[in-house]
């Protein structure tokens, strides 16, 4: 029975395999970072705009303490 070091042939694809495989997986990786952090932006974008927004109506309800004076 033949042993599979990396100084054999099958050793040596199965290295090569094993090191694409590992390639294949941090590309995934951060390609899923970037898509999470993108996601991550957009919904503090969102967050934001939802905040002016209760702002302004609390401003155009009368209420005297606005958020941002509330913040401050």
């Amino acid at each position: 029975m033949e042993a599979w070091t990396p100084a054999t042939p099958r050793g040596d694809a199965l290295r090569d395999e094993a090191e694409n495989l590992l390639q294949q997986l941090q590309e995934h990786f951060q390609a899923l970072t970037a898509a999470l952090n993108l996601k991550t932006e957009e919904m503090g974008n969102r967050i934001e705009d939802l905040q002016k927004d209760v702002n302004d109506l609390m401003v155009q309800a009368g209420i005297e303490n606005s958020l941002k004076e509330q913040m401050t």
